[in-house]
């Protein structure tokens, strides 16, 4: 199974791209949509949270998989959909069976009951290296069409039903996710006497590790951990996803 993304600049452009899909024939088991969901005043007014939760870290709203799209906004995938809570990012709707599984996975979602039932059976499907891509393209209040297809020629055509709705490939949203940091990172990085041009591929991968590993873990686990310039960037990417985190423990 090979997974097939889009980022789209509205919802209303993400729903064109399912229905391109369903045209295709890839059925909704197969289709996860990510969108920004409710403001963060309405969450914090009506999300429950428990004691042990700082505020804003609630249950998921209307985790269990129902009857909940609809009340979204849009019924592109069925009946079933979560509203939830990702730290790092705000609220979401995942709307389709996978929606919830591909945020759920990668350990960022606190009270969904929709994907933990899903995770064991799509584990090797689930894009694990992309979800902090996604979250990005959320917080700056894209939406996100996820594809799961089986054969060669369903991914070229789910990637051009991707281009005809507008979409910006995973590739070109890693891109400009990095151009949107990197300033920042060769001032921080100059100030150790390095010379950031040169350094720049080895600082970037370390980033991105720390990123793909949600902050968690060490330089030593994700590799090149004699590389200067890779800790370095680990590190920093390290500090980068913490402070995402941050933001919704407040």
């Amino acid at each position: 199974m090979e997974t097939v993304a889009g980022i789209f600049s509205s919802r209303d452009r993400a729903e064109e791209a399912v229905r391109e899909l369903h045209s295709l024939g890839i059925p909704n088991d197969r289709i996860a949509l990510l969108t920004p969901g409710m403001t963060d005043e309405r969450v914090e007014r009506e999300v429950p949270t428990a004691d042990s939760e700082q505020p804003g870290m609630g249950q998921a709203m209307g985790g269990a998989v129902g009857g909940a799209m609809g009340v979204a906004g849009g019924a592109t995938l069925g009946a079933a959909a979560a509203s939830l809570l990702v730290p790092g990012v705000g609220p979401v709707i995942a709307g389709g069976l996978l929606g919830a599984a591909i945020l759920g996975a990668g350990g960022t979602v606190t009270g969904i009951a929709a994907g933990e039932a899903l995770e064991n059976e799509l584990e090797s499907g689930l894009p694990h290296d992309e979800i902090y891509l996604y979250e990005d393209a959320l917080r700056k209040g894209r939406s996100v069409v996820v594809a799961f297809v089986d054969n060669e020629g369903a991914i070229y055509s789910v990637r051009a039903a991707f281009a005809g709705a507008g979409a910006e490939s995973i590739d070109e949203a890693r891109e400009n996710w990095w151009i949107g940091l990197r300033d920042a990172e060769e001032a921080e990085y100059q100030t150790s006497g390095r010379t950031f041009q040169t350094d720049e591929a080895s600082y970037r991968r370390g980033f991105e590790a720390a990123c793909r590993s949600r902050g968690k873990g060490s330089t030593d686990s994700a590799g090149d951990g004699d590389d200067e310039a890779f800790r370095r960037g680990y590190e920093r990417g390290q500090s980068y996803q913490k402070s995402l985190r941050e933001k919704y423990r407040a």
